[in-house]
């Protein structure tokens, strides 16, 4: 509090003693001790009314002790099962929740990882996939503004993400490895990776890429083989010493079946292999007869255009041809859908040759667009041409229901440059994205899709969504989330299927250590997406015949339902809609192949670097005492005393307010009692 303050507070009492006395010592009629009781209560209502007024400010000042975190990333992925050493983490939790030191110096917190990083409750050791990365990163954002040394329990064996010795480099605390397993390396021949298409055409070859590699010392030979059931399909000779480790096949398979092609790839193994599982891998090509084919026409050249290429072909049942508008007419019937990009007059064949064939058409325009010659080219939308130029962003309609659409962050990708004006649509559609000005809509449409007598068409009126790929790929770290936006659109528009009231998207075949979803979407009868329904899909084993019901969970505009509980197989299902007589059947394979399974011992190596760069210390799960005596000596990690001083307002003080209530209704009701009033 400062001096001046309390000079006024002091000039305060004395002003208020002084209009007391003034009032009841002076000038009062009363006598004896109702005077003295007046001015008393007088006195303690001007001061109070006058330190309202003056409102000091008084400071209070707190102390807490804040112990040093400890955070404890324990691996929960079946690598730790195939290593046999849940029994070791057990046993290394446990000392490690029991010992009082530790847990008096450090503020200890438990978390687990497998496919994601989460606060552990309990451990099962069944995760099929194994990202250290991201456990690391999420420990990092968690903790980088606080002392906190982390214990990292884990093999070192990562199966998805990102380099997570790369990542430990932004680390902000001491790493401390514990490494389940150990360094001996032992005789081991492994079918590293193995590459080949999702599809094939029939008739064709399609590639095979497979990586084969060594561990031991002694030169070795061996075969790798691929089968189809009980026939060999291809076979070669390999060989292996201490100073080449690794060999790469190429080769081709025919496809000459038209579905679902399984095939076994082995190496055989070597009499002294601890690790056999390693040797064999299943891999499957989804043979078809035809593919869609997808002729983009433009004039000019554009980012565009390179963008919807790289994202149709993401899947190799689709083919992209470019054509200008003076080739494109004799190639329109060829194709299963027709993109014409920023049409002007010189697409008019196009239009007319699209219009005789009735095929599907998505028209994409923007700043090159010639409005007034696409208003009488076709009927189903027009714009009110402006020449001015406009830039808007996306919005997802969440409404949507043509089929089922994942928001991507459309909101927050780059805007697009359009020709200003009202885009008015004259057909049956529905919108897909709308258009944003500054946050708030404009009401028009940026992507709509309409059909008409099972003829499917679009207009997207906007251009650089080019840079929308980029600013996915920088949120996500992935092209894919706007591949599979624009492959889908792609197959709706490039099918002239009639619509049905359940469509059901599935995969012919999944791996099992990869998500195994299947998603659906219901109609009422006026083909209206209904999120109140109730669906359920009953899947059957073709081998045990063993069924089970799961329920599909409402995600947005579509149901979706997780089938990883499920074990490799080949399966049927039947999606049904409660109380309706509605449903869709399907079947699909899941490939066993566990990736968790393909390790002999621990990364020692790269853990002790992930130690060293973040100035921590690796340790075997076996010198557990050692690391618990070495958190607790060391003197970098000690408790904190942290002040707060928190500085309140008198005007604050609530109490101050009813003394003053306290003291007037007291005048007053002794006023009143004595018949003063």
């Amino acid at each position: 509090m400062s001096t001046e303050t309390i000079l006024y507070i002091i000039l305060a009492g004395v002003l208020s003693i002084a209009l007391a006395v003034f009032m009841y010592g002076y000038k009062s009629k009363q006598a004896g001790a109702l005077r003295w009781v007046f001015g008393t209560l007088r006195f303690i209502t001007l001061f109070s009314i006058l330190l309202l007024i003056i409102n000091p400010k008084f400071k209070s000042e707190t102390y807490t002790i804040e112990k040093p975190k400890l955070p404890i990333l324990v691996d929960n992925s079946a690598s730790v099962g195939e290593l046999n050493q849940k029994e070791n983490v057990s046993a290394l939790l446990q000392k490690l929740k029991e010992n009082r030191e530790l847990n008096n110096k450090f503020d200890v917190s438990y978390y687990s990882f497998g496919n994601d990083f989460r606060e552990s409750d309990s451990l099962s050791f069944d995760e099929k996939n194994t990202n250290i990365s991201k456990a690391l990163s999420s420990a990092n954002e968690l903790f980088k503004t606080q002392t906190a040394p982390t214990i990292v329990i884990t093999d070192g064996n990562q199966t998805l993400g990102n380099d997570y010795e790369f990542s430990s480099a932004t680390f902000k605390n001491p790493i401390y490895p514990v490494i389940l397993g150990d360094s001996t390396k032992y005789t081991d021949l492994k079918i590293e990776q193995l590459n080949t298409n999702r599809y094939a055409f029939l008739k064709n070859q399609f590639p095979v890429e497979v990586i084969l590699t060594y561990g031991g010392t002694n030169p070795i030979n061996s075969e790798f083989i691929v089968s189809q059931g009980a026939a060999t399909v291809y076979r070669t000779n390999v060989s292996f010493s201490e100073n080449e480790t690794s060999k790469t096949l190429n080769f081709t398979l025919p496809a000459n079946s038209v579905g679902l092609q399984k095939y076994t790839a082995q190496i055989l193994p070597l009499s002294d292999e601890k690790n056999k599982t390693n040797n064999t891998k299943q891999f499957a090509v989804e043979v078809i007869d035809q593919a869609t084919n997808v002729l983009v026409v433009s004039k000019i050249v554009h980012p565009d255009l390179g963008a919807l290429q790289k994202a149709i072909t993401t899947n190799e049942r689709r083919t992209v041809t470019f054509k200008k508008p003076t080739e494109a007419v004799s190639s329109v019937n060829e194709h299963q859908l027709v993109i014409l990009y920023q049409p002007d007059r010189s697409f008019a064949a196009v239009f007319t040759e699209i219009e005789k064939l009735n095929k599907n058409a998505w028209v994409i325009s923007g700043l090159h667009t010639d409005w007034y010659f696409l208003n009488g080219a076709q009927d189903n939308f027009n714009k009110e041409a402006s020449n001015q130029s406009d830039d808007v962003q996306a919005e997802l309609n969440s409404n949507y229901g043509t089929f089922a659409v994942e928001d991507i962050g459309f909101e927050s990708f780059p805007p697009l440059h359009t020709e200003f004006g009202a885009l008015t649509i004259s057909v049956p559609n529905e919108v897909m994205l709308g258009q944003t000005v500054s946050g708030i809509s404009n009401g028009n449409a940026l992507l709509a899709t309409m059909e008409i007598n099972g003829k499917r068409d679009a207009i997207w009126d906007g251009e650089g969504f080019w840079r929308w790929r980029a600013s996915s790929f920088l949120q996500t770290e992935s092209f894919q989330g706007f591949d599979d936006f624009i492959g889908n659109l792609v197959q709706y528009l490039a099918s002239n299927k009639r619509r049905s009231r359940l469509e059901v998207s599935s995969e012919t075949f999944y791996y099992n250590n990869n998500p195994i979803k299947i998603s659906a979407q219901y109609f009422d009868k006026n083909y209206v997406f209904d999120g109140r329904a109730s669906l359920n899909i009953t899947v059957k084993n073709a081998e045990t015949e063993k069924q089970t019901i799961f329920p599909m969970l409402l995600r947005n505009n579509y149901f979706e339902v997780d089938l990883n509980s499920l074990t490799a197989g080949e399966y049927t299902y039947t999606v049904s809609v409660a109380n309706e007589a509605v449903s869709s059947s399907g079947n699909f394979t899941i490939l066993d192949f566990n990736v968790e399974q393909q390790f002999l011992n621990a990364d020692v190596s790269k853990l002790r670097r992930v130690a060293q760069n973040t100035k921590g210390e690796a340790y075997f799960v076996t010198q557990n005492d050692v690391l618990i005596n070495a958190l607790i000596a060391n003197t970098n990690y000690q408790n904190i005393e942290r002040s707060e001083q928190k500085v309140v307002p008198l005007i604050d003080w609530k109490y101050l307010l009813a003394l003053i209530v306290l003291a007037l209704a007291a005048e007053w009701f002794i006023r009143k009692y004595n018949g003063l009033i």
